[in-house]
């Protein structure tokens, strides 16, 4: 009898059906690792394409290297943005802005966000020219604030002309919240227009300067010097005249003016065993010129009208006002130089107000 055949134990079908799905697997995978050794090639070799475009300073912004053949763009450099003298400096400009708008109840707290679109430098500007500017009040379009923006800076740059001021500052950088343009901005107006506010000395910045050449990034570091000694600045503000040609081209008709204006003074201060030696820096203080003008009028200051022992730059300013003030009510024009030019000792303003006492009381006993 015939054995039967034996019946294979597996399913044929459903081994093959196996095999082929495993295999499609399979091949999925492998094509997957391929493609990601492929990606990842390519990766790298864009990455080797663009290594030298990317050859720029580790802390600039995305942003920062969007630029265009031989374009530039100046990036403040992080490190100078903490720097305490120019946070120091900036909170100076800030508290004398928000005290030269406090009528308008503006109150600027970011010179970046709050001056970027012209508004505050609109209201600032007229202020302190005394000029208004035709532009619409509020403006929220980017073409708006741009026009705002270039009337602002026409009319600041008018008046900077004279003195050859170097213009670091545009429409666009300004726009673009440039804080160190806001700064150079802001240092002219407070300079030019002799804020009563004692700026800090030396303060300069580091800026990263990036270019594009040829497809290529290039970086490089720069200093900018925000302010130099107060002396400097105050001149770099004030007006040529007759006493900026004896400081500059006759020394000794200076002297002989500086002898001759010395004796003036100790000739009335010596009744109070006062004495002067230093002009710019004696008088610097208000304490010397409002006593002056009361024994030249021979009358009696009462001492709560002045600080007799002036600490803080705001209570020298007072004094020298209030001087001023006394010369005018015995009938001398408002003097030329203010009072915080006194203050910050220059020279040349002292010696305007000195002079002018002098030609009106050098009789007077």
């Amino acid at each position: 009898m015939a054995a039967s055949p034996t019946k294979p134990s597996g399913q044929p079908g459903k081994m093959k059906k196996d095999e082929s799905l495993l295999g499609k697997l399979g091949g999925t995978l492998v094509r997957k690792k391929k493609l990601k050794e492929v990606s990842d090639l390519q990766e790298n070799g864009k990455n080797a394409i663009m290594a030298p475009l990317l050859h720029t300073d580790p802390e600039l912004l995305p942003e920062d290297t969007l630029l265009e053949e031989n374009a530039e763009r100046t990036i403040l450099d992080p490190t100078s943005r903490e720097d305490l003298n120019f946070k120091d400096l900036q909170k100076v400009l800030i508290d004398w802005i928000n005290s030269e708008l406090e009528e308008d109840r503006i109150i600027v707290k970011d010179l970046e966000e709050d001056l970027y679109d012209g508004q505050v430098l609109q209201k600032l500007f007229e202020k302190l020219s005394g000029h208004k500017l035709n532009v619409a009040e509020v403006t929220q379009s980017e073409i708006g604030q741009k026009q705002k923006l270039q009337t602002v800076l026409e009319a600041v740059n008018v008046v900077l002309r004279p003195l050859d001021w170097n213009t670091e500052w545009s429409v666009d950088s300004i726009h673009s919240k440039n804080l160190v343009s806001i700064v150079y901005l802001l240092l002219a107006l407070a300079i030019y227009y002799a804020a009563p506010i004692r700026l800090p000395e030396h303060v300069s910045v580091k800026m990263i300067v990036v270019k594009k050449k040829e497809g290529i990034l290039q970086s490089a570091h720069v200093t900018k010097q925000l302010t130099s000694t107060t002396t400097e600045m105050m001149i770099g503000r004030s007006e040529r005249d007759a006493f900026d040609t004896l400081l500059d081209h006759a020394p000794d008709k200076l002297n002989v003016v500086k002898t001759s204006l010395i004796t003036f003074v100790n000739k009335h201060l010596n009744k109070l065993n006062l004495e002067v030696t230093e002009l710019e820096s004696q008088f610097a203080d208000g304490v010397y010129l409002v006593l002056l003008m009361g024994l030249l009028e021979n009358y009696f200051v009462p001492l709560y009208n002045f600080y007799l022992t002036p600490e803080s730059f705001e209570q020298k300013v007072h004094n020298v006002t209030f001087a001023f003030e006394l010369m005018q009510d015995g009938g001398l024009q408002k003097p030329k130089a203010r009072p915080e030019d006194v203050v910050n000792l220059n020279l040349k303003s002292t010696l305007r107000v000195l002079y002018n006492l002098f030609t009106n009381y050098k009789n007077t006993e």
